[in-house]
């Protein structure tokens, strides 16, 4: 038994308290629930001088806690009418005693004389910060958050407070009580004198510990998947206003007011409609009459569920699987890495991509791994593990698949099938073509990836098993045969007579032939599995205009002219300006516009940086996966430039290659023998020239469109490369603080902190426009503020905190008082106390 009670368990309890005052007394408003919720357990908040959770055994040990409260308004507070007071809270504690009797009668028992741990909250406020980023892009240091959790913890109890706060702020679990604490705490006469002594660490740990509750109490969200040969989800979803939905995994963490995101398995599958979970978990009769359930054999069972209230149908405009694979932040979702279940969990930050995909507001952050294509379509693959299937049961017990021909070596030593061919038939004779074998080689080493499915065979008529890659190629010299492996995930072992007759190579890509995997998923997952053949769809991207760009870009009119028209006659731009001015924003928006549709698959963004290099940028010799020798790895300007030639010759197939910080790079190094080939009249074939890699006459095609951007307040970096610099046109972005857009945004805001907020960094600019060692380049953004639809204390806080402050102290590090003074006159916009 725990020698205390954490912190999550006591705010367990009192939300089960709570939702009991509500269905026990369904006329009582939510201010009434929370204040009786706060009355009860007042004598457990202020150490009174009672064992609190010993005090609700009975009625009189209740009475002997109220005589406690009395007397504590009489010696500690010098209260009048204490006895009426203490009755009041005697009324709330008896509502508790209720409560425990009929739901947790064992609970005062268990927990009398035990105190609270806060352990749990703060390891988990500790985690978060961890993931946080600074307005660097840094993560938090360990000695930071530490800093942080101690003030948390103790520096409370330094304050001189007349009203009673929690001393170990870490006690507040919902965001409601800590604000109302966090009031408290600023009117201390000494907060200014106590903060300083932890150098701030203790407001920068409350504006912290606000935001990570504010995250923690917010809803989940889940995805429930549906297999349309069970049940019919589209008529389903287009006919019902609430559907209910059987749970399985996350009983326990699904709640009532969740969002719920509804998809369809299989082909053609992804997120078809949203909506909000109506119900707690909770046993439900099948409904025997439901037209859309496809199989008998389900009616009849009770299951556990959920009602989901559907808000917005997608049936028409399905996220697709492609979209958020593609996406950097989404393509970790839980039904993504294992598509098999009923239920899924969803991030705050899958989410909120999510939803500005459904709002389309969404800005896409290409996914690592598919930068250089869209979206790699899963592969299915047949394979033999040795003649007749003889090492399948050495490799199920390993969790690898293997291939022969151990003489070669590594396999990533060959360029090309022809050099397999030529050192196969050095090896092994002469006499024979070795297609087959040339390309089941090739494919193993180069062709599958992690992710794809294997179906094993023996001969032509058995069907062993199934299973998911794991790792990239290997050679595994240590092993005696079959030394060329892959890592793989099995997911299932048997005998299954094969549908199909299948070739004779010994590993086979079948993608393409859907209705064999089809019957090959049947066969082996059953029909009770969803089949995930990923058929690759055209995708339909939405349109986007001048107005578009003109309506979320703060740009006017004739501005957003000049620069389309200098990048579609130069080819080759570069956005400048300070920190925070949109560049990279208004540099995808402008694509956007020109192309007139969100086509993502003609957009491709890079980041440059001190280490970035032509090997990097176009090709070069990587060591292979294996360690054994290097292979030839393309880059992603060489493969962006081979995807738009192919539609070269169509003047509305524009494609644009965006690169931040391209003043990071040395441009000259990365671009090499390109630097001549992509001025805007040497975009010709005749102008092609042979690359440094590779026998190949490579040019950059016409419709190839260049954006840079670059920050005029990096003080560490040279100026961009005069060779360089004649190729591309210049165009300045300044913060957009006059400009109608923002002041309209403004305007909408409503917020006078805001705008006194605003009226301060528009004086600071001037500021720094007039301070000859820094300039017009180094003003601040209005992008800082255009990061959250709403503005309130806590976010303007962040953002002067941990994004403006910080930077004034970098400008004017030589000159301390002025940065302190700015900091002083920021912070005071957002406090009431506007300083002109």
């Amino acid at each position: 038994m725990n020698a205390t009670i954490s912190v999550k368990q006591l705010e367990n309890l009192r939300d089960e308290f709570k939702k009991y005052l509500h269905e026990a007394n369904p006329a009582w408003s939510d201010a009434t629930v929370s204040t009786t919720c706060t009355d009860a357990f007042f004598a457990f908040n202020k150490n009174v001088g009672v064992d609190f959770w010993a005090s609700l055994v009975n009625e009189g040990s209740l009475l002997e806690a109220r005589d406690k409260i009395r007397d504590y308004f009489v010696g500690e507070k010098g209260y009048e009418h204490p006895e009426e007071m203490a009755n009041g809270y005697l009324k709330a504690m008896r509502q508790l005693k209720v409560f425990l009797d009929a739901k947790r009668p064992k609970l005062p028992a268990e927990w009398s004389g035990k105190s609270i741990s806060d352990d749990d909250q703060r390891s988990d406020f500790g985690g978060w910060m961890e993931k946080q980023k600074k307005s660097n892009g840094k993560n938090f240091s360990s000695k930071t958050i530490d800093r942080y959790t101690t003030a948390l913890r103790n520096s409370t109890s330094k304050l001189k407070l007349k009203d009673d706060v929690y001393p170990d702020l870490f006690y507040y679990t919902s965001l409601e009580d800590f604000e109302a604490a966090n009031k408290i705490i600023l009117k201390a006469p000494n907060f200014e004198e106590v903060d300083n002594e932890t150098n701030r660490s203790y407001s920068s740990g409350m504006l912290m510990y606000a935001k990570f509750l504010k995250e923690m109490g917010e809803p989940s969200a889940w995805i429930f998947q549906g297999n349309p040969k069970d049940y019919d989800v589209v008529s389903a979803i287009e006919a019902y206003d609430t559907i209910p939905w059987k749970v399985k995994r996350y009983t326990d963490k699904i709640k009532k007011g969740d969002r719920a995101y509804i998809w369809l398995s299989g082909s053609g599958g992804g997120i078809i409609a949203s909506g909000r979970v109506t119900c707690d978990p909770e046993t439900k009769k099948p409904d025997m009459d439901d037209p859309f359930n496809q199989k008998d054999a389900q009616k009849n069972e009770p299951y556990l569920g959920v009602d989901i209230q559907i808000e917005r149908r997608l049936t028409t405009d399905r996220i697709s699987l492609d979209v958020l694979k593609a996406d950097e932040r989404t393509k970790q979702l839980s039904i993504i890495l294992f598509s098999r279940g009923t239920n899924f969990s969803v991030t705050k930050v899958q989410e909120e991509v999510i939803e500005s995909i459904i709002n389309r507001t969404y800005e896409r952050v290409p996914a690592a791994e598919v930068q250089e294509e869209t979206v790699r379509k899963r592969r299915y693959w047949l394979y033999s593990p040795g003649e007749q299937g003889r090492l399948w049961e050495e490799f199920y017990k390993k969790g690898i698949m293997g291939i022969g021909w151990d003489e070669l070596g590594g396999l990533t030593q060959f360029v090309s099938e022809d050099s397999i061919k030529t050192a196969m038939q050095q090896k092994y004779g002469a006499d024979k073509s070795y297609i087959n074998d040339v390309n089941s080689v090739w494919q193993f080493a180069n062709d599958i990836e992690k992710g794809d499915i294997i179906f094993v065979k023996k001969g032509n008529s058995i069907i062993l098993g199934r299973g998911i890659v794991g790792s990239d190629y290997l050679f595994d010299a240590s092993r005696a045969e079959y030394k060329n492996i892959r890592k793989v995930k099995w997911t299932h072992k048997g005998e299954w007579k094969n549908p199909e007759r299948p070739p004779q190579k010994v590993l086979t890509d079948i993608t393409n032939k859907t209705s064999v995997v089809e019957k090959l998923e049947a066969l082996v997952l059953g029909d009770t599995e969803s089949s995930e053949i990923d058929d690759e769809l055209e995708t339909q991207f939405p349109d986007y205009t001048k107005s578009d760009f003109l309506r979320e870009v703060c740009m006017e009119e004739t501005k957003y002219e000049t620069l389309k028209g200098l990048l579609l006659r130069k080819k080759n731009l570069i956005l400048q300006g300070a920190p925070g001015v949109g560049k990279t924003y208004a540099a995808q928006r402008l694509a956007f516009s020109i192309m007139e549709k969100k086509d993502t698959d003609r957009v491709k963004v890079i980041q440059f940086h001190q280490s970035y290099s032509y090997e990097d940028f176009v090709m070069g010799f990587r060591p292979s996966p294996d360690g054994v020798g290097f292979r030839l790895e393309k880059g992603p300007f060489y493969e962006f430039c081979k995807k738009a030639k192919d539609d070269e010759d169509d003047e509305d197939r524009k494609y644009f290659f965006i690169i931040d910080e391209i003043n990071r790079g040395n441009l000259s190094k990365i671009f090499g023998e390109l630097l001549m080939l992509i001025e805007d009249d040497k975009r010709d074939k005749s102008y092609a020239v042979r690359l440094l890699y590779k026998e190949e006459q490579f040019y950059v095609p016409k419709n190839v469109y260049i954006i840079g951007m670059m920050n005029t307040a990096d003080r560490s970096l040279a100026m961009i490369d005069y060779a360089l610099r004649r190729r591309f046109a210049f165009f300045e972005m300044e913060p957009a603080f006059p400009s109608k857009r923002f002041k309209a945004w403004q305007e909408e805001k409503k917020n006078p902190k805001f705008d006194a907020l605003i009226s301060t960094i528009e004086e600071l600019n001037k500021e720094i426009s007039s301070d000859a060692s820094l300039g017009c380049g180094f003003r601040i953004g209005h992008s800082h503020f255009c990061k959250e639809k709403d503005i309130d204390d806590l976010g303007l806080s962040l953002v002067v905190e941990y994004e403006l402050i910080p930077l004034l102290n970098e400008y004017w590090f030589d000159e301390p008082k002025k940065a302190k003074d700015w900091a002083t006159r920021l912070r005071s916009a957002i406090n009431g106390r506007h300083q002109s």
